[in-house]
């Protein structure tokens, strides 16, 4: 059987770096392209731009994508964000969050976020995911982490250096801190662009994408996920 054809709302929260977009798009344009083999249409809103959906049904699923900002940091438009998750979640319409939109979802429902004063995850990365017996490899690019997650959380995914990597909120939501829409070539132009954010000998370390990625399980289970009737 087909699956129910479903609208995906995209909440943008940041822009691409303007010397890839060309070569890669939009993050929207990123989470499209992954979501292909699904029965979605797509609606964009490019709330860090402060363009906002009217209201939780205006899609059928929703999807927050990562940014350079941190959810901490006092903008309107982040706090607006805030709100409508809760909407979004009080009005059980499914969301799945990535990077930012992973640290937004768990702050606005209880969690805590913090500058990780353990350093950078960036490159290639590897996650525990115990109810599902395997190790996923996605990769990273952050600072920020979800350091308590909310108490409706149960978390999904872990490694040593971040222990609430992939939460899932019951059958409402789930989220990623590692990015399964990022192509290595991509990752390469975002390192060769915005490496002066890194230390230095991080840089070097990280380099080269060094295992295969597990972006098709990952982006299967998102899909599963959004398209699954409630």
């Amino acid at each position: 059987m087909t699956p129910k054809h479903k609208t995906i709302g995209i909440l943008v929260t940041g822009h691409t770096p303007e010397e890839l977009k060309e070569d890669f798009g939009t993050y929207a344009d990123m989470f499209v392209s992954m979501l292909g083999d699904f029965n979605f249409t797509f609606k964009r809103y490019f709330v860090v731009d402060g363009e906002f959906p009217d209201g939780p049904h205006d899609a059928e699923g929703w999807l927050v994508s990562g940014s350079k900002f941190g959810v901490y940091e006092d903008y309107a438009w982040i706090r607006q964000l805030e709100d409508f998750i809760r909407s979004v979640h009080a009005a059980n319409v499914p969301m799945v969050g990535i990077c930012f939109g992973h640290q937004a979802m768990a702050k606005a429902l209880g969690g805590e976020v913090e500058k990780f004063n353990g350093g950078w995850a960036v490159g290639t990365t590897t996650y525990q995911r115990p109810e599902l017996n395997e190790e996923q490899v996605l990769l990273a690019w952050h600072q920020d982490q979800v350091i308590k997650a909310p108490a409706i959380a149960q978390v999904v995914g872990s490694n040593d250096f971040c222990q609430n990597a992939v939460l899932r909120y019951g059958d409402w939501g789930l989220s990623f801190q590692p990015h399964p829409e990022f192509s290595p070539a991509f990752y390469k132009g975002l390192l060769d662009t915005r490496s002066s954010v890194l230390p230095l000998a991080l840089v070097e370390q990280v380099r080269d994408v060094t295992q295969p990625l597990s972006t098709q399980p990952v982006v299967q289970e998102i899909g599963e996920f959004l398209a699954r009737e409630r």
